[in-house]
């Protein structure tokens, strides 16, 4: 059960940035969406939305390579235990 929220939590963010593409595919080729009321504002509002679901699955990729300890030395998180080379 925790599995299945767990995919449907991913999926919404892919399915938001999917619809952002083609907010912004639809502005390219002239065709205006019901809600918007300029070709301006339909990109504007594709491009918020494709980058808000791709930086929601880039950040759960991130964080869970954080835990697993997979993630590159620039990209992890200071240990505090350690004890820090102070001048």
């Amino acid at each position: 059960m925790i599995r299945i929220i767990a995919l449907i939590i991913m999926v919404i963010p892919g399915i938001i940035a999917a619809l952002g593409v083609k907010l912004m595919r639809d502005m390219v080729f002239g065709i205006l969406q019901a809600p918007f009321p300029y070709l301006w504002l339909q990109f504007l509002a594709g491009l918020i939305f494709f980058l808000a679901g791709l930086g929601f699955i880039a950040g759960f990729i991130l964080h869970r390579d954080r835990k697993r300890n997979k993630v590159q030395a620039i990209f992890r998180i200071p240990d505090s235990n350690k004890k820090q080379n102070r001048p």
